[in-house]
């Protein structure tokens, strides 16, 4: 089958003569086919256009980054407001955004602190964005990752 042609079985030497007449190729579609179905078009052609919308689908994708935003179990009202507008412009731009409050020395005592100023924080940006999970401690860190809400 091809441009023009209708679909029907003939012989391969025919299709050749014919793909050759028309200047194309001739491409095997379903080899596992009884018989096996080829098709008559122009290989680079097909294989450029091929090229071109993975590039456009690639292109259209969104690129999702994560931005890190750094706290202190006894981060500061004001500090703390002004750390909450970066992460609501993160997510307003698509991102998402860790935060992690980090526990110094003997500040690892005050685990619930930096829990409750993770949830805090959640709730600040709760407009914008909303926690995959609860608040997790690693090490000396204690982590939460925001992601953002869709657009309407």
């Amino acid at each position: 089958m091809g441009d023009g042609e209708e679909s029907r079985i003939m012989p391969l030497r025919e299709a050749l003569d014919i793909a050759r007449g028309m200047e194309l190729d001739i491409v095997e579609i379903s080899p596992q086919a009884n018989p096996p179905v080829c098709k008559i078009m122009d290989y680079q052609k097909y294989l450029y256009e091929l090229k071109k919308k993975q590039k456009e689908i690639k292109a259209k994708s969104a690129k999702v980054s994560v931005k890190e935003i750094r706290l202190g179990p006894n981060t500061d009202e004001h500090d703390f407001n002004f750390k909450v507008k970066h992460a609501i412009s993160f997510l307003k731009e698509g991102n998402k955004v860790k935060i992690d409050v980090l526990f110094k020395g003997r500040s690892i005592l005050y685990k619930e602190q930096g829990e409750i100023m993770l949830r805090n924080f959640a709730k600040s940006c709760e407009e914008y964005g909303k926690p995959d999970q609860p608040p997790r401690l690693e090490g000396k860190r204690m982590l939460m990752i925001i992601n953002p809400t869709k657009k309407q």
